[in-house]
C-alpha cells in the first residue's frame, strides 16, 4: 500500500468515528424524567411536603431507583443515598413513580430500609437505571404543604 491509500483510509476511517459520535451512536440511550408536585393530600412518608410524581416517557423495567440530595453531590465523593431501590428479579414495566411508594418487582437495597422524608425547598437529583442500558436523571424541589387557614 502506498503512503497515499493509508493516509486516505485513516481519513475514512477517522470520518466514521466522528459520523457515529456526532449522531449519538455511543452515549446510552436516556430516560425522560418529568417531575410533579401535586398540592392536595399529604402522604405518610412526608406529612411536611407535598408528594412528588415522576412521569416517564415510557414503560421501562427499572433496574435501579436511586435519590440524593444535590447540595450532597456537591460537597461529597459519596453522597448519602435517601431512597435506593434495586431490582428483585425483573421488575414490572414502569411509567409512572410517587415518591416513597413501592415500585412491583423492586426492593429496597438495604432489607427493610425504608425511603428518608423529604425537605421542604431543598434540591435533589434521582437517578434511574432500567433494563437495556437506559438511564435518566433529574433534580427537583419539593414544596412546603401548608395547612388551610381557619375560615370564619
Amino acid at each position: 500500500m502506498t503512503r497515499r491509500n493509508i493516509f486516505s483510509l485513516c481519513l475514512l476511517l477517522l470520518l466514521g468515528v466522528a459520523y457515529c459520535y456526532m449522531n449519538d451512536w455511543f452515549r446510552k440511550p436516556s430516560i425522560q424524567i418529568t417531575p410533579s408536585i401535586r398540592p392536595g393530600r399529604t402522604s405518610k412518608l412526608n406529612p411536611d411536603v407535598f408528594p412528588v410524581t415522576f412521569m416517564l416517557d415510557g414503560k421501562y423495567r427499572l433496574t435501579s431507583l436511586k435519590v440524593v440530595s444535590v447540595d450532597d453531590i456537591k460537597t461529597n465523593k459519596h453522597p448519602r443515598v435517601i431512597w435506593h431501590m434495586i431490582s428483585d428479579t425483573a421488575s414490572q414495566p414502569t411509567k409512572i413513580i410517587i415518591y416513597g411508594a413501592p415500585i412491583k418487582g423492586m426492593k429496597p437495597s438495604v432489607p427493610r430500609a425504608r425511603p428518608d422524608p423529604l425537605q421542604a425547598n431543598i434540591p435533589y437529583r434521582m437517578f434511574l437505571e432500567a433494563s437495556d442500558e437506559y438511564q435518566g436523571q433529574v433534580d427537583f424541589k419539593t414544596v412546603e404543604a401548608v395547612a388551610p387557614s381557619a375560615q370564619n
